[in-house]
């Protein structure tokens, strides 16, 4: 039994990446993201590590249902918990898109010898051992019983699964399967620097397939390290999502404008922005590690103007930054759950926490009424979150319309949810929610 190929074998040895990414998946249970955890991987493990590491939070109800069963007492040492979890995530059929393809028996025989190659974890060798063969001698009936949990089965939280059922009582099984889709590399061309058709024959001497995608987008056949693409270097492209590509065509600037992108990092909504149109922009973010990475994408892009402004700020703050001079257009893009990109990050699903969702509303509600008052009459402001939650998207713009007579809603996308499965990748995207406010005159 072994998962299904797709990601070509590291070739560091299986019980250093399975060490690895038992450290990055004990670090998402413990509340990190895995994204930083995967950056504390030694660079020669981490590309192989963070493959198994994706395909481990993929599977995380599954394993931790099946590790219940077999161990029903949890262990005492969390690396093992977490060693024992990405194991069983390997030996579970089918595997998924973005696993790397290992027989059973060198799953159990590496995990056993990562085991016994730390100190720390030598005593639990034997458990290590009993746990893996013990799926191996009843797979089928193991995981029918694991399917019996809601975790086990949809591979979310119980609490996530209740929301969605709630929700979308039509599409909530599609839904939470999509999110366990991996994503396709999606890439934005830059049209100041290069044209779509440009870019194509570029990847297509390269002999790297790519389609396509809405109106200034290419969506890859095969996901590929960004900075070994052709253009990268020239600024030809960034990489993003589809869904999140409608933003700035949505929020419609103009020449001459004066535009605010309140929440920015990591720059990708900014770009385009300066991409579109000639505007004197304002890019804010609270992370001012992360409104680096907005300038560096600038710098690359070559998007950088003299009225391109970067500021560390608190956006609802307006004391701290804001001049008293109107913007014409606000793009909102505000803290959420991220509910919508789960299957590009799969660890937060396993972040988040019910009580996230009210937590996160009530941000939104302080950021954009803060924001509301920097928009001149005759202004636009877009809001736009990552998630398919109702009550950070839908509920929040009615109920931001509703606290300001001032306000005229304008046509806008309102809920997209996300699209995976079996359509071509230049026909995928993440979950994304648009509305878009005009203020009178």
């Amino acid at each position: 039994m072994s998962s299904a190929p797709s990601t070509p074998r590291s070739s560091a040895p299986l019980q250093d990446l399975l060490l690895e990414s038992a450290e990055v998946v004990r670090a998402v249970q413990a509340g990190r993201s895995m994204t930083d955890a995967i950056a504390q991987v030694p660079p020669e493990f981490r590309p192989g590590a963070q493959a198994l590491s994706f395909h481990a939070m993929r599977h995380l109800g599954e394993a931790r249902a099946l590790r219940r069963l077999l161990v029903p007492r949890d262990p005492p040492e969390a690396l093992v918990d977490a060693l024992l979890q990405v194991s069983l995530a390997l030996l579970l059929p089918g595997g998924a898109a973005d696993a790397p393809s290992y027989t059973s028996h060198t799953v159990v025989d590496q995990a056993v010898r990562a085991a016994a190659s730390m100190r720390r974890l030598l005593p639990f060798k034997g458990l290590v051992n009993g746990c893996l063969r013990g799926f191996l001698r009843d797979p089928a009936g193991l995981l029918a019983q694991a399917a019996k949990t809601v975790e086990g089965r949809w591979n979310h939280p119980q609490w996530w699964v209740d929301k969605l059922r709630a929700a979308y009582p039509d599409a909530w099984q599609e839904l939470l399967a999509a999110a366990n889709v991996p994503a396709p590399l999606t890439l934005r061309v830059n049209r100041r620097r290069a044209s779509r058709e440009q870019v194509l024959d570029a990847f297509a001497a390269a002999g790297i397939g790519a389609e396509p995608s809405g109106a200034a987008g290419l969506a890859l056949a095969q996901p590929r390290p960004v900075a070994q693409l052709p253009g990268f270097d020239l600024g030809w492209w960034s990489v993003q999502d589809a869904g999140a590509q409608l933003a700035a065509p949505l929020l419609g600037v103009h020449d001459g404008e004066r535009v605010l992108d309140a929440c920015a990092a990591p720059g990708g909504k900014t770009a385009h922005l300066l991409e579109l149109a000639d505007v004197a922009l304002t890019a804010l973010d609270a992370d001012g590690i992360r409104l680096q990475r907005v300038r560096e994408n600038l710098e690359r892009l070559d998007l950088r103007r003299p009225d391109t402004v970067l500021r560390r700020a608190d956006a609802a703050d307006l004391e701290d930054w804001w001049d008293g001079v109107p913007y014409d257009a606000v793009l909102a893009d505000v803290p959420c759950t991220a509910s919508g990109i789960v299957r590009r990050h799969p660890d937060i699903r396993w972040l988040r926490r019910a009580d996230d969702v009210a937590r996160t509303v009530k941000l939104q509600t302080r950021i954009v009424d803060a924001l509301w008052r920097t928009v001149a009459p005759g202004g636009r402001l877009l809001y736009v979150t990552c998630s398919i939650f109702p009550e950070e998207n839908e509920r929040q713009a009615a109920a931001f319309a509703a606290r300001h007579p001032d306000v005229r809603r304008l046509e806008a996308p309102g809920q997209l949810l996300p699209v995976a499965g079996d359509t071509t990748p230049a026909a995928q995207r993440d979950g994304f929610f648009y509305a878009l406010f005009a203020k009178l005159s």
